[in-house]
Order: structure tokens, then sequence, then C-alpha cells
């Protein structure tokens, strides 16, 4: 009996420790189902960010599949020296939102969470929700706007006031896919339980 309970309580914690990305990113209802761990359920994290930045769940998923696709630990391509030679990375993003060093060291002091991870959903999620709301805030940006939201997710809050964005159909093309993924997410969302 002593040694199941071990089990159980390894299988519980590996299940919130997944280290690769769900089979089929493209589907939320089955991102949710397959990671639906007891202690880190995908579904639940994320419904906690909406809930408490006021983001929707679906602009929340469609941002992290934007910047990751669910890659808990992706980083920017390095730099090749000579062609060939590799060399720097253009910035430190890392994890499941792509945050940088610094952005994220602000959120762990104003959110209290000294010891979030940037490869860990639950803590990615939530900083996403507190970037899109900062953006809220700062740039008056509606929160039901995926396009917006990212452009400034991507640009900064000052490069958005900027419109830094403006001349770079590279990012204007990933705000348009986050915006029809956020769309996509939203339908499949209202039909999980009909599934």
């Amino acid at each position: 009996m002593k040694k199941m309970w071990w089990v159980l309580l390894l299988a519980l914690l590996m299940s919130g420790c997944a280290m690769k990305p769900p089979s089929q990113v493209g589907d939320a209802c089955a991102i949710y189902k397959e990671r639906s761990g007891l202690l880190n359920s995908w579904e639940r994290q994320t419904k906690k960010a909406e809930r408490r930045y006021g983001v929707p769940a679906p602009i929340l998923l469609a941002t992290i599949y934007q910047e990751s696709r669910f890659h808990p630990r992706i980083r920017p391509p390095r730099k090749k020296l000579m062609g060939f030679i590799p060399w720097k990375r253009p910035s430190n993003a890392y994890g499941y939102a792509q945050a940088l060093k610094g952005t994220w060291k602000e959120f762990q002091v104003e959110e209290g969470k000294p010891m979030a991870r940037r490869n860990r959903y639950k803590h990615a999620v939530q900083f996403v929700g507190w970037y899109h709301n900062k953006t809220h805030q700062r740039n008056k940006v509606s929160k039901q706007d995926a396009y917006n939201l990212y452009l400034a997710y991507y640009s900064g809050h000052g490069g958005y006031a900027r419109r830094t964005y403006a001349n770079n159909p590279t990012i204007l093309a990933a705000a348009q896919r986050v915006n029809t993924m956020a769309q996509r997410y939203d339908a499949q969302l209202r039909q999980c339980g009909k599934r």
C-alpha cells in the first residue's frame, strides 16, 4: 500500500512536468484533454489566468501557440557567423511564452512569484495574461483584441505606442495568425463538451 502511494504521487507529479508539446496544438480541446493532470491541468491553469487578468482563454492559448507552439524550452535560433558557425541568439527569449529575462523578472516581482519558471505552462500562461493586462492598462487595447494585444506583446508597450510594427509585414502577419487562432480556439472551446 505504501509503495502504491509513492507510485501514484510520482505519476501525478510527472503529469504536470511534461516537457514536450501536446500532440495536437491546433485543437484547444485536445490540448486540454492531453494536459489534464490532477496537479497541473492546463485547462484549470488557463481559466485561472483568464479570471485573474480578464484576458479570454483563446487569446492566451493563441499567443502561446504563436510564440512557441507549446514547446516549453524553445529559444530563438542562433545566428550564424560566416554563414555556418553557430553564434549568439538574437534575444534571451525562452519557454512557452518566449518571455525575455527582464520582462519575466518584472512579472516575478510584481506578482510575487520569485520561483516562476518560463518553461512551466502554469507560469507562462499567467505571464501572458499579465502582459496583455498591462497592454490594456498602458496602451488602452481591449482585452478582446487578439490582433493588437499580440502586436504589443511582440513590439513591447513602448514599441506598440510608437507603432514600430507598422512597416513590418512579418509582425503584422504574426498578429493576424494570433487573431485567427484565437477565433479557432474560441470556436473549439465552445464545443469541447459536445464532442
